[in-house]
């Protein structure tokens, strides 16, 4: 979701391939100042890069980003195993650090830089009608682009997994392991039996908040809804954000995991290594090797125990087609032989929202760029980790509530809010609209004669979508992105609850604690949507369908499930049906999409991974001998 606060309009064109002009002093001072305090800032240093790969490990993990820069360090606390980390991408620069900067490493050499396909029923105000689907191509992976937001998802998504056929997924079962990671910074949630403290991820507020933030929360029990921590006992309510950062700075998966491992002699990472597919013995139906390019060279390396993809739910699908698991005639079609006929790619889910409403206020207490001092700002966060630059991604408020299709008598909200000091316009059309792909049309008309005034905007997302799409092979060749189908909105239910959460959210903000501000939503029409009555529900409906705004949580393409699930592509031990030795963690797996931002439930999953492969390979004789292992 693209909400920061767009401070900076300049970047470094070799970190980010792209420069524009504006305050051009920012980046540098960043990048310069940060560099030269690193070691002080994080003590940590930076993964080594191996470049004398051993022909065998015990387990290979592809991708070292949310899952498995975690895999990489649970796994390697056995000191008889070898691991493997492969990443397709480079390690984290600095500017990745500052909380703010979110939106400048998308569409970088960071990002993968996927398109959604088009369609008639969403993304109408994207350029191509296509949106724009940021995926981490970094050590650290989406941890590395992502709004740092820590949200774990609602008790019952999880002990609906469990219903679903998958023992052990409940959440009184997985409650343990988001504790395991997390080491909560937050003094009003010390000793809170739900958080854990200690861990290696930490998670705390940004020190930094606005007034308007305040007045969102007291917006919200003038609604009747509770200000509470939304990772506790209970979901429905109002507050103010956590994330996944440390004194200021962002805390990705690899600088939580990786870089205090970094001198373990039995792990071993790979930057820049592009896996091209995984080699499956036809006869024995045993994954064996991975085949990767590195600087130009094609290496093929044996896992004696396992193979794990990580990858994330786009390039894990992906890879698994490539090596001949997956839908039958799409693979012919594409001329891959078929070793197992699988599900892969299939459903595909998202959190999708409504963006652009802006409320225009009155008073300076928005975030836009023309007022701050640039060399202030620095100062403020170089030197005292404070100010705006520490705000996540610009996120600032979550809410949860319920719409008129939500039963109400369990607390299982169906609508999260993001809620920004800042909006489309806030920028003067700098970043946001790039990185969302708008049309130039729609943000000319609608946005920019706003821009730079003071704003805020309330981003309705529907959390528990109907709709299901799909990730296809583009051809056989590895380096050609695959096809992603969103299909948002395919199912009316899903655009109807959009409808009602948005009427909330309008609610919120005609609260009485905003009119300080002088608050109101600016109220020029989209371009296409004139010929509806402004605000009604035909309006709400066709502006979600043209600023669809992805929140960048694609998951559920090899799913997990029981064996007599004809959609499972993985058993609930996370084996893929029918292949020894291969393994899917990530959030591919996801039966359902959880209900919230999807980076900590993907770092449970990582963890609940680990355990569930130590168990295996430690304590189950039937692994002793790794050509007895059948899923």
């Amino acid at each position: 979701m693209v909400l920061n606060l767009l401070l900076i309009t300049t970047v470094i064109k070799s970190t980010f391939g792209v420069v524009t002009t504006g305050l051009w002093l920012i980046p540098l001072m960043l990048a310069a100042i940060t560099f030269y305090r690193y070691d002080s800032i994080d003590p940590e240093s930076r993964p080594i890069d191996q470049s004398r790969l051993y022909m065998e490990y015990d387990f290979i993990i592809i991708g070292g980003g949310s899952a498995g820069a975690v895999l990489a360090n649970r796994l390697s606390e056995i000191s008889s195993w070898n691991i493997l980390l492969l990443e397709a991408g480079p390690d984290e620069n600095e500017i990745s650090d500052v909380p703010s900067l979110s939106a400048y490493l998308q569409l970088s050499r960071l990002d993968w830089q996927y398109k959604t396909e088009p369609t008639k029923k969403a993304c109408l105000g994207m350029v191509n009608n296509r949106c724009n689907w940021p995926r981490g191509k970094v050590l650290g992976g989406s941890s590395v682009l992502n709004y740092m937001l820590y949200v774990r998802g609602n008790r019952y998504d999880y002990d609906h997994w469990e219903s679903l056929g998958n023992p052990g997924w409940g959440y009184d079962d997985i409650l343990k392991y988001f504790k395991k990671s997390e080491d909560n910074r937050n003094p009003y949630l010390a000793n809170n039996p739900y958080h854990g403290k200690g861990g290696l991820l930490t998670v705390q507020e940004s020190p930094w908040h606005s007034p308007l933030v305040a007045a969102f929360v007291e917006a919200g029990n003038e609604l009747g809804y509770e200000n509470r921590d939304i990772n506790g006992e209970q979901q429905t309510g109002f507050m103010i954000a956590q994330g996944t950062i440390r004194r200021g700075s962002r805390c990705s998966t690899a600088k939580a995991f990786l870089r205090p491992i970094r001198l373990r002699k039995n792990l071993h990472v790979s930057l820049n290594s592009q896996v091209n597919k995984i080699h499956i013995d036809p006869e024995t139906m045993r994954a064996s090797k991975v085949e990767f390019v590195k600087n130009g060279r094609v290496y093929r390396i044996r896992a004696k125990k396992d193979i794990i993809l990580s990858a994330g739910a786009i390039n894990s699908p992906q890879i698994l087609m490539l090596s001949g698991i997956g839908p039958k005639d799409h693979l012919e079609d594409i001329g891959i032989p078929v070793l197992k006929d699988l599900p892969v790619g299939d459903n595909l889910q998202d959190h999708v929202g409504m963006g652009g409403m802006s409320f225009l206020v009155d008073k300076p207490v928005a975030i836009i760029q023309d007022r701050f001092n640039p060399t202030s700002i620095t100062l403020q966060y170089v030197l005292r980790e404070r100010g705006p630059m520490t705000t996540l991604g610009g996120v600032e408020g979550l809410a949860f509530v319920h719409t008129i299709y939500s039963n109400r008598s369990i607390d299982w909200p169906d609508i999260q809010f993001h809620m920004a000091p800042a909006s489309i316009n806030s920028d003067n059309g700098a970043r946001v609209r790039k990185v969302l792909g708008l049309k130039d049309s729609l943000y000319d008309e609608v946005y920019r004669p706003i821009a730079n005034k003071d704003t805020w905007t309330i981003m309705p997302l529907l959390l528990r979508p109907r709709s299901r799409g799909w990730v296809r092979l583009r051809t056989s060749n590895p380096d050609h992105y695959p096809l992603i189908n969103a299909n948002y909105f395919s199912d009316q239910f899903d655009v109807k609850t959009l409808v009602e959460g948005a009427k909330i959210a309008i609610r919120v903000s005609e609260a009485k604690v905003f009119k300080q501000f002088g608050s109101r939503l600016h109220q020029t029409p989209l371009p296409n949507c004139k010929h509806f009555e402004f605000l009604s529900d035909e309006y709400l409906e066709c502006q979600i369908r043209t600023i669809s705004m992805t929140i960048y949580h694609p998951c559920g393409t090899a799913k997990m499930g029981p064996a007599w699930d004809q959609d499972a592509v993985v058993d609930p031990r996370l084996r893929v049906y029918g292949v020894r030795g291969l393994r899917v963690i990530d959030a591919s797996i996801m039966p359902t999409i959880s209900s919230g931002n999807t980076n900590a439930p993907t770092i449970m999953i990582a963890e609940k991974g680990a355990d569930l492969i130590k168990e295996d390979w430690l304590t189950n004789p039937e692994y002793k001998n790794a050509d007895a292992y059948q899923s």
